[in-house]
């Protein structure tokens, strides 16, 4: 069975997302403070964890940096802080999708199948697990490894899906609705502003081990690895 662990202060708010989520087949994991949630998944088989921003102790911003630090898994906001800046700190800080309260819980569920569609899929044997190299960048599809020469670069699942995704079709323009559809395996949400938070901490890692501006803007189109 596939667990979800919740972490969120208000019991409500877990509640109802326990009436969401469990007649999916989800079984739910609440927590309700960033530590309660780190010895959680320490102690048991997290497959997604739905985070909330504003917690006693440690907030959902160090929770997420921890969770990116030990865990690979999907890590959705949940949070009523709803504006642009907040979101952008929200993804910024290793999170995979970010949802504002009062939620839709048709539409928490459909991003919660899509987070864990998207990690199945690229965590799967059907990608190619020949090493792609390009322009002194390596990228290990086996181990989902970057390296910049002989120093390794530390992505997020979703940065290395998308530059995954970019090297193996060098030379082609990606749209950021293209790239949120191959990406997050889903319909579009608000794509635009995510894929581009997600694209420019990328772009920003490479440059800092010493890469060139690998992924090329094409103006009014999208996005691109030369071949």
């Amino acid at each position: 069975m596939t667990t979800i662990l919740a972490a969120d202060d208000d019991r409500d708010i877990i509640e109802l997302l326990r009436d969401t989520l469990l007649p999916e087949g989800f079984s739910v994991i609440a927590c309700r403070s960033g530590e309660e949630a780190l010895t959680s998944l320490g102690r048991n088989k997290i497959d997604l964890a739905i985070i909330d921003w504003m917690m006693p102790g440690m907030d959902g911003l160090e929770l997420c940096r921890q969770i990116r630090m030990k865990w690979n898994i999907p890590v959705l906001f949940l949070s009523a802080r709803a504006s642009d800046v907040d979101k952008v700190i929200g993804l910024g800080s290793g999170a995979d999708d970010y949802m504002t309260k009062p939620f839709s819980p048709l539409e928490l569920t459909a991003r919660v199948k899509a987070q864990l569609r998207r990690f199945t899929t690229f965590n799967t044997s059907g990608i190619n697990p020949a090493v792609v190299t390009l322009h002194g960048v390596a990228i290990h599809p086996d181990s989902r490894a970057v390296q910049v020469g002989e120093q390794p670069v530390k992505l997020t699942k979703t940065e290395y899906d998308i530059l995954l995704l970019l090297a193996s079709n060098r030379g082609r323009v990606f749209t950021l609705e293209e790239i949120f559809a191959k990406v997050w395996k889903d319909a579009y949400y608000e794509s635009n502003n995510t894929v581009m938070v997600h694209l420019s901490r990328l772009r920003e890692k490479l440059k800092k081990s010493g890469s060139p501006d690998l992924i090329q803007n094409v103006w009014g189109v999208g996005y691109k690895i030369e071949a």
